[in-house]
């Protein structure tokens, strides 16, 4: 198979130069800060333009910024929250995802402190009629090959209102760690991706890396046109893992797993692999790469893109495409 006549966007480069959109991000929002005495964040965004944020959420959350609330609104309407000493972001890399679309006119209508994130469409057209702070993403492949970028220009804009410490030269630093060890997990990638041919993925990490799980699990939908599902520990040994007493289908678990995380936790996903294997279902236990939780993080999502990748090819799949979501919204 000749990845060249699948990848026809050049993926795999995207993906290896992906350390490198922390320092674009960061540096397209040093100068933009809004006066105002905020205590919350509420993003209005979807899919791939979404999810940067929940990485965010729990990046801060567990590097002990937990006063910080961040409000995420996937609807086509506000929440409340929105109106009371909040930041609105605005968060769409096409700009015409129509939920977050409405909810910045509704933004404009009421007059609410705002930024806006975009690569263009509507929402790069209200921010220059309506001469509204806005960072220009730049162009990537599709929204969710873009993640740094938000990532790094959201939290620069939380480190210059004062919401959050100023950790920019530590990212610089983990990223330039990322980029080092992108090729070797590329290998890691490809060879996780052989074991789940033929098979349903199921993503699996603890409660503080749920974000991790989830767009795992969305990259594989995406780029290798399959199910997948994904979990967190200790909730799934409550419910979900009673439904393999009878699997109906074949499945492979990837558990991401974080040496320091509660050793109860480490044992429970030691426990669930061995009961697994007695329905036929094997897993694979990923120890997460990374001295810092940045790079925990960032590891192991830069593993999931090269398994989702690798997996496309597999299939005989173009990894940048996803013609269902164009059709739908054609019907939409």
């Amino acid at each position: 198979m000749e990845n060249k006549n699948l990848d026809k966007q050049n993926l795999r480069q995207v993906i290896l130069d992906f350390p490198k959109q922390f320092k674009i991000g960061l540096e397209l929002a040093k100068d933009m800060k809004i006066a105002g005495d905020f205590r919350s964040v509420v993003v209005s965004g979807m899919g791939g333009s979404a999810w940067p944020v929940d990485i965010l959420k729990d990046y801060l959350k567990n590097s002990g910024v937990e006063e910080l609330e961040i409000i995420q609104n996937r609807n086509y309407s506000l929440p409340k929250k929105a109106y009371t000493n909040s930041i609105n972001f605005f968060s769409s890399y096409s700009g015409d995802t129509e939920e977050p679309v409405a909810s910045l006119e509704e933004a404009i209508k009421n007059n609410l402190p705002l930024i806006v994130f975009t690569y263009g469409g509507k929402h790069l057209e209200l921010a220059k009629k309506n001469n509204l702070p806005c960072i220009i993403i730049p162009q990537c492949v599709q929204p969710r090959y873009a993640t740094g970028y938000f990532f790094g220009a959201m939290l620069q804009v939380l480190i210059n209102l004062g919401l959050t410490k100023d950790a920019s030269s530590d990212i610089l630093e983990y990223s330039n760690k990322l980029a080092e060890n992108t090729i070797n997990l590329e290998k890691k990638g490809q060879e996780l991706a052989k074991k789940l041919v033929g098979q349903t993925p199921i993503i699996y990490a603890s409660d503080r890396y749920g974000a991790v799980g989830m767009v795992i699990k969305i990259k594989i939908n995406e780029d290798a046109k399959t199910p997948a599902f994904w979990n967190v520990y200790p909730e799934l040994n409550h419910n979900e893992m009673v439904g393999f007493t009878l699997p109906q289908g074949k499945f492979h678990v990837l558990t991401f797993m974080d040496k320091d995380d509660n050793p109860r936790i480490i044992k429970r996903m030691q426990l669930t692999a061995e009961l697994y294997k007695t329905k036929g279902i094997e897993t694979d236990i990923i120890e997460m790469e990374g001295d810092s939780l940045f790079t925990k993080i960032f590891s192991s999502l830069i593993l999931g893109d090269w398994i989702a990748y690798y997996l496309a090819l597999e299939y005989g799949q173009d990894p940048v495409l996803v013609e269902m979501v164009e059709d739908f919204k054609k019907l939409l």
